[in-house]
């Protein structure tokens, strides 16, 4: 299991891409908007990490053996890369912007996703060890992403999502699922 992506919601999503752009040297990777049933709408920003992510889930551990410029030994050093960051906002009387509202105006994280192998049976795990209840019985699934949104946890407070995808990027189609599963929470 790793960290896949944080999700926050704000107030001004474009003024947080710049934050993460210069902080931290995010870029853009895509920008759409969802359109809620009610006609709300909210306004969606995937940015990429600085590093080139390994797309299979084999590889969400990298080792490289390096020359310490200090001692001139070899060294081996384990990394894996940093997660994407997807950053909404809506206008008053949208899901997102209601959540932005009731957070005094300012938002934050909404939740943090983990990648595993197999969604249905982590879920599975994750109830019969009372980690946690789930948003949806079924988790989201779109062709090479599957997602479902946990219900805030009673241990941390945070809602977790678990995720499977090949490659990068997000499905509008479950975005849209997963956030009309957190309306109200």
């Amino acid at each position: 299991m790793r960290l896949d992506h944080i999700a926050y919601r704000v107030k001004d999503r474009y003024a947080t891409y710049d934050f993460f752009r210069k902080a931290m040297g995010y870029g853009l990777g895509t920008e759409f908007q969802i359109e809620f049933d009610d006609g709300s709408k909210a306004d969606c920003l995937a940015l990429t990490p600085p590093e080139i992510r390994p797309s299979s889930t084999s590889n969400w551990v990298r080792t490289l053996n390096l020359i310490n410029p200090d001692s001139g030994r070899k060294e081996t050093v384990t990394y894996h890369s940093s997660p994407e960051i997807f950053v909404s906002d809506g206008p008053t009387g949208s899901i997102v912007g209601d959540w932005v509202e009731q957070r005094d105006g300012v938002g934050g994280i909404h939740h943090i996703a983990y990648q595993v192998v197999d969604v249905k049976k982590a879920m599975k795990q994750w109830e019969d060890e009372g980690y946690t209840e789930w948003l949806s019985e079924e988790p989201m699934e779109c062709p090479g992403l599957t997602q479902v949104f946990s219900k805030p946890s009673l241990l941390t407070g945070v809602i977790y999502e678990l995720i499977s995808r090949e490659g990068d990027g997000f499905c509008e189609t479950n975005v849209k699922s997963l956030m009309e599963s957190t309306k109200g929470v």
